[in-house]
């Protein structure tokens, strides 16, 4: 079976040659003088915010593109990733392509072994049978839809998670951690056993979900919460952000098109931008968590803004251990966005 059986609307990645084609033209040119970021106003705004967010912790920062500003709630912080770091994943995939050792077009063929946990159109499409698709449309599912399937997939074929916080570490970007397969920590965060491929059935996964003791899935949550690993601190994203959109990281092709997945993303439309003017663009990504016994472990999202005046900024957006609905954690994400494109000048 090919990426052409899968369900389109729901995958938004079955465009390969036409997703590079549009990745030819530039970002939009910026405004004329140097940007300004009044940090006082920002941090006298935030504070409410992270007063709404309590007993949870909420982290967020934002970093000028043009003026090298920067202003961040915590510095050392460590906030639970989930599924922000597919946009690390994706960059230290497509460093891969532009050394020669990937190509965007070879076929990988996944097999039983390979599903995961987790809302996927490859889980959706499948019947059993090995399901092969172009390496890129699995990175455009992992950035666009949060695929954990095509995830684990790509870190499979880079070398596991030590590959992505390896090429973080010779970028320079020190504190960041990818540590596991989504195999590994959506069950462990939950206080489940091994994975099994039998749970990527929703009423299998929720059955053994609810064979966890309550004891035990608290304390897992608890555990999540305060494990390093898979986990970022405030400067240490922006900073992958800013480097990113600069083009530091990857060659010009590679920048636009992660920037082009992470802009054509159907998640997260609710969080940073819904805190953005109608004629500005976001190239982000989202993580959340399960919701175990009323605690939400991790609600983010980070992203490069564009406003129409050409001024680019990056936000960074955690928040970690809300017990707050979900409408109410994307407004306060929401509404820090709209803060920052207040202090932007």
């Amino acid at each position: 079976m090919s990426f052409r059986d899968l369900d389109r609307r729901a995958a938004l990645a079955g465009f390969s040659a036409a997703l590079l084609a549009s990745c030819r033209a530039g970002p939009p040119p910026l405004a004329q003088g140097p940007a300004r970021l009044d940090t006082d106003r920002l941090a006298a705004g935030f504070a409410p915010l992270a007063a709404r967010a309590k007993p949870g912790s909420f982290g967020f920062g934002v970093s000028l593109m043009d003026g090298g500003t920067a202003w961040v709630s915590d510095a050392k912080a460590r906030f639970p990733l989930q599924s922000v770091f597919k946009a690390f994943l994706a960059a230290a995939t497509l460093a891969l392509v532009d050394s020669g050792q990937i190509k965007l077009s070879e076929p990988v063929t996944l097999t039983e072994q390979d599903l995961a946990p987790g809302a996927s159109a490859i889980i959706d499409a499948w019947t059993g049978r090995p399901i092969t698709l172009p390496f890129i449309d699995l990175v455009a599912l992992a950035v666009q839809n949060s695929d954990n399937v095509a995830a684990d997939a790509v870190m499979k074929r880079i070398g596991g998670p030590a590959a992505v916080t390896a090429w973080l570490r010779g970028k320079g970007i020190a504190d960041i951690s990818v540590d596991r397969y989504e195999t590994q920590l959506q069950p462990e965060a939950l206080g489940m056993g091994p994975f099994q491929p039998a749970w990527i059935n929703k009423k299998a996964w929720n059955a053994a979900l609810d064979a966890v003791p309550a004891e035990a899935r608290e304390t897992a949550t608890a555990r999540y919460l305060s494990d390093p690993r898979d986990t970022a601190t405030l400067p240490a994203a922006l900073q992958f952000l800013t480097r990113l959109a600069a083009g530091n990281l990857l060659s010009a092709a590679s920048t636009r098109l992660l920037l082009r997945l992470m802009t054509d993303t159907p998640t997260g439309f609710h969080r940073l931008r819904a805190g953005l003017p109608a004629d500005a663009s976001l190239a982000h990504k989202t993580g959340t968590s399960y919701t175990v016994l009323g605690i939400t472990a991790a609600t983010n999202d980070i992203g490069i803004a564009t406003l129409a005046n050409g001024r680019r900024f990056a936000m960074t957006a955690f928040l970690a251990g809300s017990t707050g609905a979900e409408a109410d954690r994307d407004a306060l994400i929401a509404d820090a966005a709209r803060l920052a494109v207040s202090c932007v000048a």
